[in-house]
């Protein structure tokens, strides 16, 4: 994880096309400068960081399904829930499932898991639309970068 440039995950470790899932790994940083002020002296990741963390499983979940052809952009979290802090030096597992993809929209469900323990969960609500002049080579690089196209190929 780079905290500081939302780049939440790290890797991906499963990617299922039939099934709609992908599963991922983020590993929260020892030191960030976002945890100088997230708690000066108790250092906590931000609700609102593990929410990105959701969505850019889902994100890549949703690019692959529609293979890198439209750019998925969040729109909406749901039903989000926090069980417990997450400090520095944690090592999380991303699950999301595709729940739907159709006209113009897609919706995840995903989940963090710490220790095999729940963490956070939520639906997640994205608009599927072409890609913003400049942005598919950055994505299509960062998604080679983390192994998603070791696990589900390479788009033309």
């Amino acid at each position: 994880m780079r905290l500081e440039y939302f780049e939440m995950i790290d890797a991906v470790t499963r990617f299922d096309r039939e099934a709609g899932r992908i599963e991922a790994l983020a590993r929260v940083p020892m030191e960030s400068p976002v945890f100088e002020g997230h708690f000066p002296e108790h250092p906590l990741v931000p609700g609102v960081l593990l929410t990105e963390t959701m969505a850019q499983a889902s994100g890549y979940l949703v690019l692959a399904h529609l293979g890198f052809r439209q750019m998925p952009f969040l729109m909406g979290v749901d039903k989000a829930r926090f069980r417990s802090f997450v400090g520095p030096g944690a090592e999380l597992r991303i699950e999301a499932s595709l729940e739907h993809d159709g006209s113009g929209y897609a919706v995840t469900k995903a989940a963090i898991r710490h220790d095999g323990k729940p963490l956070a969960d939520a639906e997640l609500r994205f608009r599927t639309m072409p890609f913003p002049p400049g942005l598919d080579a950055p994505m299509r690089a960062r998604a080679r970068n983390i192994g998603l196209f070791d696990l589900a190929g390479e788009p033309a």
